[in-house]
């Protein structure tokens, strides 16, 4: 008999706990690491891993798998880069508490929110819950190629209590505030991980109205936090536009001081205000000095939109005269634009403003917008904007935009990077990423599916930070260590995240010399034949969770060990 389940031979281990890489053997036994260094024994299967980086499953505390979770078993395209384990339920958007007659409002929520087509959501839902325990339950029913956690959203939370009022952001009472609470304290208790807000104008339902949660009172949510805090566990999550920083702070330094629970912060560097990141880094920073714990979540590059025919927007999607083939399938679409005389009409026809989708006021930005190729830049130089090269063709953007878009039958992209983004570079990035007081996330792996392909952060993070940026690179423990260990620490998962004796066996061998991403592509594998952007990567060799591989060479195979996390887990005693 064989003394362990799996031996991964060979490699350079970086444990996630901050340590510099070493030539060590990894053995796993049951799903658990139960040696680290040079083994001896023998195992049902061994894994070459001679010349290749073996690192922790990455944790991602940022994802909307909200639905997907309910109806798909692959929890891609997050399982593709190296995570083993998902947070979803994030900012304030989820799918229970519901009352039965809510399914629409929660679905025009998500859609909006998260550009998660209406569609598939009808379809994929079953609403065999009402509850937040009977979610979770659902969820649970169906196994997974990654380990997935929930939190309580707010926005579902506050339609439950306070039906139309709470959508039109009315006033909660003492009464509904208490009914919030005892909502998101049953979440908590049946398995949550925590509790989730948003506070963001970006955040939109599908029918253009704020999300219910944008206006609620400090009282409102520092009465939830107490809900929270009542469970001697969970997290708390918010996303905010923080237009008065210092009122905004007071609240969430409140929910965090009279909830005794952690907090964590979506921080991204605004164009805009290309310096106000600092300072909500510097009251993050401070509450920790006094003794309360909040993190910043930041991404590793740009929150970035794709453009294209077949993509939530693109430059000619309010022009007049792309109205009149917008409906049409593709294939018509690009016979349509390439028709001499329709071309004529279309270019010379102004493009109207819009606001009413994510970033739509951005499409007509040129000197932002980025053809994408095979192997996406995602900090490109200004001059390679399709603005820069209309000059240097002597033609419009808007020209060169359309052909961009026409390559390969019409799948052509085009990148639009927007948040941390700033005067050409990713400096903000970099400073984000080495702060004391953060983690990587925001990747948004499950939402966002027509517009924004961000599910891929992790390999971003690894191959361009930690090999390719042609300055200020971060070493790959430090970062290994912040995508893995401390991500997992901040939602209260202590038993994942390092290569040690007594930790799960969420494990990644990775050819770091051949690790890249390609071009995001659409495809139509939702329910009700919904389209999504999916991207893929190179280099992932083999992907394990809890010992069983579900991924080589980004094939996944038959394993689903996936599973259902019911709140924190403590750390291993050996």
């Amino acid at each position: 008999m064989a003394d362990y389940d799996l031996i991964v031979r060979g490699g350079s281990v970086i444990d996630g706990a901050g340590a510099d890489a070493r030539h060590a053997d990894v053995a796993v036994r049951d799903g658990i690491i139960v040696d680290v260094g040079t083994v001896t024994g023998s195992a049902t299967r061994e894994i070459d891993a001679d010349g290749a980086l073996v690192i922790p499953g990455i944790v991602d505390i940022h994802s909307h798998y909200d639905g997907q979770a309910t109806w798909d078993t692959r929890l891609q395209p997050s399982s593709w880069h190296g995570v083993t384990t998902v947070v979803t339920g994030n900012c304030g958007v989820g799918f229970a508490p519901v009352r039965d007659d809510d399914h629409d409002k929660l679905i025009e929520l998500m859609e909006g929110v998260e550009d998660i087509p209406g569609a598939a959501l009808h379809e994929g839902l079953r609403w065999n819950w009402n509850s937040f325990g009977e979610f979770l339950d659902a969820v649970e029913q169906l196994p997974h190629d990654i380990d997935v956690a929930m939190q309580v959203p707010h926005g579902a939370v506050r339609l439950n209590v306070m039906g139309e009022r709470g959508a039109n952001h009315e006033d909660a009472t003492a009464d509904d505030i208490a009914a919030m609470a005892e909502l998101t304290r049953d979440g908590i208790e049946a398995g949550a991980l925590g509790f989730s807000t948003s506070r963001t104008r970006n955040h939109k339902t599908s029918t253009g109205a704020y999300t219910p949660t944008l206006t609620a009172a400090p009282d409102e949510l520092i009465g939830i936090a107490q809900g929270v805090g009542a469970t001697g566990t969970g997290v708390l999550q918010v996303v905010s536009d923080f237009l008065d920083v210092d009122d905004e702070f007071a609240t969430l330094r409140e929910m965090v001081a009279t909830s005794g629970r952690p907090m964590s912060i979506s921080v991204a560097r605004n164009p805009m205000v290309p310096d106000a990141f600092r300072g909500i880094l510097d009251h993050i920073s401070a509450a920790n000095a006094d003794g309360l714990t909040m993190t910043g979540q930041v991404a590793p590059r740009a929150v970035g939109l794709i453009l294209g025919l077949e993509c939530t927007l693109n430059p000619f999607l309010t022009n007049p005269v792309y109205r009149e083939i917008a409906d049409r399938p593709l294939t018509e679409r690009v016979a349509a634009l390439r028709h001499p005389d329709f071309r004529r009409r279309l270019l010379t026809r102004a493009t109207e403003q819009s606001r009413d989708k994510l970033g739509a006021n951005l499409i007509s930005r040129f000197e932002l917008l980025f053809e994408m190729a095979d192997e996406p830049d995602y900090e490109p130089a200004l001059d390679t904007s399709i603005a820069a090269v209309a000059a240097q063709r002597g033609t419009t953007p808007e020209e060169v935009a359309l052909d961009a878009m026409l390559a390969d039958d019409g799948h052509g992209l085009i990148y639009l990077p927007f948040l941390n983004y700033v005067a050409g570079n990713l400096d903000g990035c970099h400073e984000m990423l080495v702060h004391p007081h953060t983690v990587p996330g925001l990747s948004d792996g499950g939402a966002h599916v027509g517009t924004i392909c961000d599910g891929s952060f992790p390999t971003t993070l690894l191959a361009y930070w930690g090999r390719d940026r042609d300055h200020d690179l971060i070493p790959l423990p430090f970062l290994v260590q912040r995508h893995c260990r401390d991500t997992a620490r901040t939602v209260g998962l202590h038993d994942r995240g390092v290569i040690a004796p007594g930790y799960r066996a969420d494990l990644n061998v990775v050819d770091f010399d051949r690790l890249r991403l390609r071009k995001p592509t659409i495809v139509h594998d939702l329910p009700a034949n919904g389209r999504r952007l999916l991207q893929r990567a190179e280099g992932w060799r083999h992907t394990l969770v809890a010992g069983q591989e579900t991924y080589h060479d980004g094939v996944a195979t038959d394993a689903l060990p996936g599973r259902l996390i019911r709140g924190a887990t403590p750390a291993p005693t050996h």
